[in-house]
């Protein structure tokens, strides 16, 4: 864009004490809405998808260095009219933008939109756990349910189905019953790129039992490895128990 889209705009009249995890407002010049994917404006504080409206202002990219196909493919084709910023998040009534996760970090759980960013932050209140990735497990029932991966600090004496219960009712208390959170997963690392992000769309592949990719960029790509045996073992183990 070659701006920033929000900001606090002090200069503008606005608060010097914005509410806490906000993104500023919309710079002028940029009209930002948050829409569902059929395109239609949801409520304040409802999940979604964060789009700016057509046209942007003047200074923003005309086009990519030799590939104009390719962006309106990723920037203009999924919503029409529309800049698709590709983060989810949400607007608050006085118009404050809060941006949550990517927007393909994302989980549908039985129709309601949940941001695995938010997810996480509610599993790492727990003392115990000293790092968390959240992703999609598919559910014939609920089409995805949460998975959280969950590295435990060092010197934690407590039994794991006990952490496991702590950490559902902190979730159900901050994110709410539609969650349908109660899939936890003690790993001994998360996977990290050298700039410290955590590879969620490769986790879930992995989580569903589907071929993933293992970027050049992660540190310890054994990581990958002794998570998909894990996950393979809680597998056999929940169908054991159906069986």
């Amino acid at each position: 864009t070659g701006s920033a889209i929000t900001s606090s705009c002090i200069g503008l009249g606005n608060s010097l004490t914005p509410p806490a995890g906000q993104a500023g407002r919309p710079v002028p010049g940029y009209k930002v809405t948050v829409i569902d994917d059929d395109m239609q404006k949801v409520k304040p504080r409802i999940l979604g998808n964060i789009v700016v409206r057509l046209p942007l202002p003047p200074g923003a990219a005309l086009s990519l260095w030799q590939n104009h196909d390719l962006f309106k493919e990723l920037y203009f084709t999924k919503f029409p009219g529309y800049y698709d910023t590709m983060d989810a998040g949400f607007v608050d009534e006085e118009g404050f933008v809060y941006i949550m996760s990517r927007s393909d970090d994302v989980i549908n759980v039985a129709g309601h939109r949940l941001s695995a960013g938010a997810l996480e932050e509610a599993v790492l209140l727990h003392p115990s756990v000293g790092d968390c990735a959240v992703v999609g497990q598919e559910d014939s029932l609920k089409g995805a349910v949460p998975l959280a991966l969950c590295v435990l600090k060092n010197g934690v004496h407590k039994s794991k189905e006990a952490i496991v219960s702590e950490i559902v009712k902190l979730v159900r208390g901050n994110i709410g019953p539609v969650a349908a959170f109660r899939n936890v997963l003690f790993v001994g690392a998360l996977p990290k790129t050298r700039s410290g992000k955590i590879p969620r769309s490769s986790l879930a592949k992995l989580a569903n039992g589907k071929p993933y990719k293992i970027t050049a960029t992660i540190e310890d790509p054994e990581v990958f490895i002794e998570i998909e045996k894990q996950v393979e073992e809680a597998r056999r183990a929940r169908k054991g128990m159906s069986d």
